[in-house]
């Protein structure tokens, strides 16, 4: 492996780390508010792993939509909620939950180790935009479309609900 390479693995698990930890913030930090940033930091940590692993316009998408819209509404919903007590409440459920997490990681951090990775002798496609936009407009064209109507009459449907009239 060349230094490039050691380079971008160790970017690689950095930003794994980075991602990680700020996932496990978000579901133990107290503060909602401070949920809400580390939620943001997860989603760029993921956009980061994307370009260390070339796919730059998933990339793109992850930080337009999620870092830039979906987690910024979110903040400000919290910030325009009056009557919201910010702390998170201890519930029953708590422990359990945590076990249950520990156990569904173990088993795909065992799952990961003990499988075969192939690695292609192909040499990674540059443009994967292009590559991307041919797939999803040949091959996969019919679930764009399904799913492009699903989100049309989801957001009618919160429309005509809001509205309450």
């Amino acid at each position: 492996m060349n230094d490039n390479g050691v380079a971008l693995s160790i970017v690689f698990y950095v930003l794994t780390i980075i991602t990680v930890g700020a996932a496990i913030g978000v579901v133990t930090v107290r503060n909602i508010f401070h949920a809400a940033l580390l939620l943001v930091l997860t989603f760029v940590g993921v956009a980061g792993l994307y370009i260390t692993l070339q796919a730059d316009f998933i990339a793109a998408v992850q930080i337009l939509v999620y870092a830039g819209a979906v987690a910024i509404l979110l903040v400000f919903a919290i910030m325009l909620t009056h009557n919201l007590d910010q702390s998170v409440s201890s519930s029953i459920l708590r422990w359990p939950a945590l076990l249950m997490s520990a156990l569904v990681g173990a088993m795909i951090v065992g799952y990961a180790l003990s499988t075969n990775w192939p690695v292609s002798a192909q040499q990674p496609v540059f443009n994967t935009t292009v590559e991307l936009a041919n797939a999803l407009f040949t091959k996969f064209v019919m679930p764009f479309e399904v799913a492009s109507i699903l989100l049309l009459a989801a957001m009618v449907g919160a429309i005509v609900l809001a509205r309450g009239d």
